[in-house]
């Protein structure tokens, strides 16, 4: 076996990182030294059990240790996992599969892909322990907060395709949210504004020049209280059916970041973001098929 031949082998839904070892003076003695030094958020204590568990790897397949040198201009592989995470009681339910394809109905407070402090309990490495599957790649996103219909990629060979519908906007997406009624506002509309990077830099905000941000907005039903409103993005800005309701003065319902960041404890589950992604329409680009598909979660009044 060459080098080249040498792939990680997916460990409990987590397919291995590559880091490239650069040239430097003075030069690490010992490679734990590095990655220590590297990345001192995480604890030496950390990469220590990583080396004990056997979870870093030269790129020929050698199984590499704490007294292993440090060698410039080389890659190693290594893997994520974290001593402690929440647990999220929601779970994902595979709507429809294609041999390109996985249709996803995300929960609530279920982040897409490995962040911070989620690694196990993420869509993507759930659905890796579920299939077995280490080629599968979300092809477009949800936000942790929003529940709903997403697409995954099963084969490298044609992820490109359809990453491209959704770069070329083919794809009709439809959302539901809970927000307030006002009665004074008028559906339908469609709001056309410019958004940017917003304080604190995870949020987004409104200024002023050309639109980059497009959203068509009706509204199903209401009462006195709350509307539940249909949601067409044209565009697919970060928080844009969040920014653009918030800009109406309706903010969708129990939204922590609009109109004012609230920073909630990571194990409250207790009042998701009224916003799903409700539908999903695209004419299939390998098979030729019309696609359309709904959400089993449903919003209520």
């Amino acid at each position: 076996m060459t080098a080249h031949d040498f792939v990680p082998p997916m460990i409990r839904g987590v397919t291995a990182s590559k880091l490239f070892l650069p040239a430097l003076q003075p030069a690490p003695q010992r490679l734990y030294d590095y990655l220590c030094q590297q990345f001192a958020h995480i604890s030496a204590q950390e990469w220590q059990q990583r080396f004990q568990d056997q979870l870093i790897y030269a790129t020929d397949g050698t199984i590499l240790s704490l007294d292993s040198e440090y060698l410039a201009n080389q890659h190693i592989y290594y893997y994520r996992f974290l001593a402690h995470e929440i647990h999220i009681p929601f779970q994902h339910h595979i709507l429809h599969e294609t041999d390109d394809l996985y249709l996803i109905d995300k929960p609530h407070f279920l982040t897409m892909s490995p962040t911070g402090q989620y690694v196990q309990e993420t869509l993507l490495v759930r659905l890796k322990n579920q299939t077995g599957n280490p080629d599968l790649t979300p092809i477009h996103r949800l936000d942790r907060e929003t529940a709903g219909l997403v697409l995954f990629s099963k084969r490298p060979e044609t992820r490109g395709i359809y990453q491209q519908m959704f770069a070329n906007r083919e794809v009709k997406k439809t959302y539901h949210a809970i927000a307030a009624y006002h009665s004074a506002l008028e559906f339908p509309q469609t709001l056309r504004l410019r958004m940017d990077k917003g304080h604190p830099f995870y949020t987004m905000q409104i200024v002023e020049g050309e639109p980059n941000s497009e959203t068509q907005i009706d509204i199903l039903e209401h009462n006195a209280q709350w509307a539940k409103y249909l949601l067409k993005p044209e565009t697919g800005k970060q928080h844009q059916l969040r920014v653009h309701l918030n800009h109406l003065g309706i903010a969708i319902q129990n939204d922590p970041f609009y109109p004012t960041v609230q920073h909630k404890s990571d194990d409250d589950f207790s009042h998701p973001l009224q916003l799903l992604a409700k539908r999903i329409q695209f004419t299939d680009p390998v098979t030729g098929k019309p696609m359309d598909f709904s959400s089993h979660f449903e919003l209520t009044l």
